[in-house]
């Protein structure tokens, strides 16, 4: 019975404590949700505070404008989208055509655009301040990290060329103490313009112009980079991101249902499905096609004894034709137990597969930077394509990958390069590196020790 007694006593106080233990989640939840209606009206209100930037003008030729007139404005943008995309492609090939050179100048060129386009919104949206010198200091910097990028090419592909002209020798020998101090220099403007009750709004450019420097020049770096391995480390990554924009494109404009992410309400499964698949296949196609021919597969070289650019070489085995067998699960369906391919097919399935995949993220990241700053386009310059920076968002992050994945599962030691290094040496630090080589391979059997008298 006192047992009893306890428990009864205890079950109201048991009771209370629940009571509280409630209270205190609810006023725990009630400030919870205070803070999630904060935080919503301070991003609504930064959003506000965003100066709205002029819409982009309608720059479709006249003469598309009249013969597209009679049809409805979905049909007209697939036409435009089309004929200009024929249009690109077909300038595209004439580069490359052209060789190498020339498609160093097209990355170039892009690369400035793009620079443009991203500063341009950042000047229109925060025009109203009149701020110093920014877009002076702006494109001071993409010189300076310009000429520190391409500085670095030059004395790594052209040391040889550049060793004979005694003009170019102090630049290559102090050419990063000159890259710093350059910059340095820039560095120092932006101080000196700072303006009272402007600070923020300025140091706020300044992180635009850096982000805006990595996102393309530092890429465009990379993409001249992956081109001097063979152009086909050039070609096909940037077909792959093109045949994924179109494929994609297709696929939703015809079949898409499903939408895929907020950022961008026009993407659908269907289309991501669609192109990805359409991709791989392509790249698989598209690289059995370009391995056979040397023009495509060696590294670009630059001779100095003609002054150009060579694509001449013993093909890698990574572009020799080699026979594989087939797994037995495929065996049933084709009907082949092997079949003859180039290796390089296979690292075209994981290029294809990324431009499929994670490439899109990088339009999906490009989509939440134009909603943030209230714009459609980067600029008008391509009619129904936006700005050339609406063509190339998903490029710059393919770049990246290609370069990491070369000299993470490909690149091995350049001879030819190492050569030219050793071309630019003293006479007597070239004597003593044959002489430490020679004396390597003796040990190793390779040469017979010489005779003396």
């Amino acid at each position: 019975m006192a047992a009893r007694r306890r428990r009864w006593r205890a079950a109201p106080e048991e009771d209370g404590e629940e009571e509280e233990e409630e209270k205190e989640k609810e006023e725990g939840s009630e400030q919870e949700a205070d803070l999630i209606e904060r935080l919503d009206d301070l991003d609504l209100r930064n959003d506000c505070d965003v100066p709205d930037v002029p819409s982009s003008i309608d720059s479709t030729p006249e003469i598309l404008r009249r013969a597209l007139s009679g049809l409805s404005a979905r049909w007209k943008n697939w036409w435009i989208r089309g004929i200009l995309t024929l249009a690109m492609i077909s300038v595209f090939f004439l580069i490359i055509y052209m060789g190498s050179f020339m498609l160093m100048l097209l990355v170039l060129s892009i690369q400035v655009k793009c620079f443009h386009e991203i500063i341009t919104i950042g000047y229109r949206v925060y025009h109203s301040y009149d701020l110093p010198w920014f877009r002076s200091l702006s494109w001071y910097f993409l010189l300076c990290v310009n000429y520190f990028f391409y500085g670095e090419t030059v004395a790594d592909y052209f040391g040889t060329f550049v060793q004979r002209r005694e003009q170019l020798q102090f630049l290559i020998r102090y050419h990063r103490f000159i890259s710093f101090a350059l910059y340095l220099a820039g560095f120092c403007m932006f101080v000196l313009s700072l303006v009272k009750k402007h600070y923020r709004l300025q140091f706020y450019m300044f992180a635009w112009t850096h982000v805006t420097l990595l996102i393309t020049v530092t890429q465009s770096h990379l993409v001249i980079q992956n081109l001097f391995e063979g152009m086909i480390w050039f070609l096909v990554p940037i077909s792959s991101v093109i045949c994924n924009d179109i494929a994609a494109y297709i696929f939703g404009f015809f079949f898409g249902r499903t939408p895929l992410i907020k950022l961008s309400p026009k993407k659908t499964w269907e289309g991501f499905i669609g192109g990805g698949i359409s991709t791989v296949v392509f790249g698989f196609i598209f690289s059995y096609f370009l391995a056979q021919y040397q023009y495509f597969v060696c590294p670009v070289e630059y001779k100095s004894e003609t002054n150009r650019f060579v694509t001449e070489c013993e093909p890698l085995e990574l572009f020799q034709m080699k026979k594989y067998s087939v797994p037995l699960l495929l065996q049933a369906v084709l009907g082949w137990e092997t079949v003859n391919m180039y290796p390089f097919q296979m690292h075209s399935i994981a290029l294809s597969t990324f431009a499929s995949l994670i490439g899109p993220f990088g339009g999906f990241f490009a989509s939440g930077f134009k909603r943030a700053f209230k714009i459609k386009d980067f600029a008008d310059t391509i009619p129904g394509h936006g700005g050339i920076m609406d063509r190339f968002d998903c490029q710059y992050l393919m770049a990246t990958f290609v370069h990491v994945y070369i000299t993470s599962f490909i690149r091995g030691p350049n001879p030819s390069k190492l050569l030219k290094q050793l071309l630019v040496l003293q006479p007597e630090q070239q004597l003593n590196v044959y002489k430490t080589l020679k004396s390597h391979l003796v040990e190793k059997g390779i040469l017979q020790p010489s005779l003396r008298g």
